[in-house]
């Protein structure tokens, strides 16, 4: 039973995955094939060890630099920033975005002792100093601390002469207005567009 309470509490350092969680995916990899279970330990130590940040973009990537930066097709003139790796994920599923990334590893937020030291923002300032950009599209999430990383950025980018934007936040498709908090109608009815 230790071995079982070990990989419970191990299962627990992952993000989402309170004890119930981690209960019920201990008693599966228990009935998982060996071979399936060697090949998802295998997959977490090669991402863990061969993954590593873009030395332009900070997007995690098995290249340096990685295969969005060096793209040839990619619209070369717009960067949008996001807080993680998974934000790049998110968007590019879109297919909507054919322009560059930059991750700035988080957010800040001086109740968790993060400043824009601690993030990658300085990196993104030198980049747009020495490039051909011509807007920045912060994308941010829509929290206070999003908000509040979102200005900063904008604080240091627009006297560089760039165009800065923010993603359009809003309600969900088919949801009812009645549904919605007022700070969320009231961003939808700001990022409203002419039809």
């Amino acid at each position: 039973m230790a071995l079982l309470k070990d990989l419970i509490e191990k299962l627990q350092w992952l993000p989402g995955i309170g004890r119930k969680s981690a209960q019920r995916l201990a008693f599966y990899l228990q009935k998982m094939d060996q071979s399936r279970v060697q090949e998802l330990a295998d997959a977490m130590i090669r991402a863990r060890t061969r993954l590593r940040e873009c030395s332009i973009c900070h997007d995690l990537s098995e290249k340096d630099p990685c295969e969005i930066c060096t793209d040839s097709a990619r619209e070369r003139d717009r960067i949008c920033v996001v807080e993680q790796p998974s934000d790049v994920m998110v968007i590019e599923k879109t297919s909507e975005f054919r322009g560059l990334y930059h991750v700035i590893h988080g957010v800040i937020s001086p109740i968790d002792n993060i400043g824009p030291e601690d993030l990658r923002i300085a990196a993104l300032v030198d980049r747009l100093r020495n490039g051909d950009i011509g807007e920045v599209i912060i994308a941010t999430n829509p929290t206070t601390e999003g908000d509040v990383t979102a200005l900063y950025i904008a604080k240091l980018v627009k006297p560089l002469g760039i165009r800065v934007t923010r993603i359009a936040r809003g309600l969900p498709m088919g949801s009812d207005l009645d549904l919605a908090d007022t700070t969320t109608l009231s961003r939808a009815l700001e990022g409203r567009r002419e039809l």
